[in-house]
């Protein structure tokens, strides 16, 4: 029997699933941390998937490594590259999604994550991500430790 999902969070049957990448989730994949679970390893690496990441998680890590929290990047200008070479689709942030992002209830205060949010809402996607606190909207999640 499987343990209870959380709030938001769908079933992982085979299907094909459009996954938008938390950012910590692409930077994980990068660094192949063990934090990926072997589920969750296997959507992102099935070809079947279509998987995106988030221009503003461009934003994210490139802030992050230029503050110097990031040593996994010679420079910041190697990320969009990185998202090809993975296999991986460029998702744009348009002005419709940081409207949506603005309208969301105040859960989560981290700005980066209610645009990710706003975006796997408003593409119909499933956002692979190990932030429980975004369990708290109405948004389709998977954990990445799955």
């Amino acid at each position: 029997m499987s343990p209870p999902k959380a709030a938001g969070e769908v079933s992982i049957a085979k299907m094909k699933r459009r996954l938008l990448l938390d950012t910590h989730v692409f930077i994980w994949w990068l660094a192949d941390s063990e934090r990926i679970g072997p589920k969750a390893r296997a959507l992102i690496a099935d070809p079947e998937n279509e998987i995106f990441v988030s221009g503003i998680s461009g934003l994210e890590i490139s802030m992050k490594w230029s503050k110097g929290q990031l040593e996994i990047f010679d420079g910041a200008d190697e990320l969009e590259p990185l998202v090809e070479l993975c296999g991986f689709e460029h998702l744009p942030v348009t002005f419709s999604h940081g409207e949506q992002s603005g309208a969301l209830p105040h859960h989560h205060r981290d700005p980066f994550d209610r645009i990710l949010i706003a975006q796997a809402q408003a593409e119909g996607m499933i956002l692979l991500t190990d932030d429980g606190q975004i369990n708290q909207y109405v948004v389709r999640t998977l954990s990445v430790s799955a």
